[in-house]
């Protein structure tokens, strides 16, 4: 009798200890039942392209990859889908048995739904969004926000460049502000997103002047530990409706386990609480 192949997953990245997508399949794999296994794995950018083409040698259906190497997955893959040649960057691969790699990203798939199960009233067409933070998240972050109808975004990078080069990228909706404006456009903003590190435990604090900001905006914050963030903090103490970062990491999850593991897992206040455990 041949037994079943046990299937594997992984994130790698560099460093990767600090993750907490381990927890969260594992979660998922022991609820469905599933005999499969999401390991941690640093690989170094120079070994990167090596281990990918090997990994199904080894049985791994797919992998997330996080920070650095988002954008050098993405030049790996074989095949690429729509949003990830948007956003430029990736954050799943499934490994075919061929031996092809098929690179996708779902944090914009992630972001929006947080918002959308967490803040159910939130209309993204009703207003400007704001966006502070020009890097890969604020790329999935901005692709998503357009993609479900937000009229303008207003965009603000402490190295201005890198906003300029996403108003290039995805074009006239999106305005540069300069980093230090910020509080004077907090007040058109209907949506206010933190795609930033700024505020993180152990970096700096995110210190943005919020005295404009409309009390009818949703306010939220990609990082998620803490988990209210005194950039939240202080949105809410101006009556603001505000989402954790957290519900992001979970929600996009769920594209990759389900296109390994088989079924389309649920983000449960039970799994919430297993992640912050």
């Amino acid at each position: 009798m041949t037994l079943p192949k046990i299937p594997l997953a992984a994130v790698i990245g560099a460093p990767i200890a600090h993750s907490k997508s381990p927890q969260l399949h594992g979660f998922w794999l022991r609820k469905y039942g599933i005999p499969g296994h999401y390991i941690p794995m640093e690989v170094s950018p120079d070994n990167l392209e090596t281990v990918l083409r090997n990994m199904h040698k080894m049985g791994f259906v797919g992998a997330n990859v996080t920070v650095p190497h988002k954008e050098r997955a993405l030049e790996i893959a074989d095949q690429v889908t729509d949003r990830a040649t948007l956003i430029g960057a990736a954050n799943t691969l499934i490994f075919h048995e061929d031996g092809k790699i098929l690179a996708d990203n779902t944090d914009g798939y992630g972001f929006i739904e947080n918002l959308r199960q967490n803040a159910p009233d939130w209309d993204p067409t009703s207003g400007p969004a704001v966006v502070l933070g020009a890097g890969g998240a604020a790329r999935a972050v901005v692709a998503s926000l357009l993609d479900v109808g937000v009229p303008e975004i207003l965009i603000a990078n402490r190295t201005r460049v890198r906003a300029e080069q996403l108003r290039d990228d995805f074009g006239a909706r999106l305005t540069v502000i300069e980093w230090v404006q910020i509080g004077n456009v907090m007040e058109n903003g209907a949506t206010v997103v933190n795609t930033t590190s700024l505020g993180m435990a152990g970096k700096s604090e995110l210190r943005v002047p919020l005295d404009g900001l409309n009390p009818a905006a949703l306010v939220t914050d990609l990082v998620y530990n803490p988990m209210k963030t005194p950039f939240l903090a202080a949105a809410e103490a101006k009556g603001c409706t505000i989402v954790d970062g957290l519900g992001m990491l979970l929600y996009q999850a769920t594209p990759g386990f389900e296109r390994w593991f088989g079924p389309r897992p649920e983000v449960t206040e039970e799994l919430r609480q297993a992640i912050l455990a």
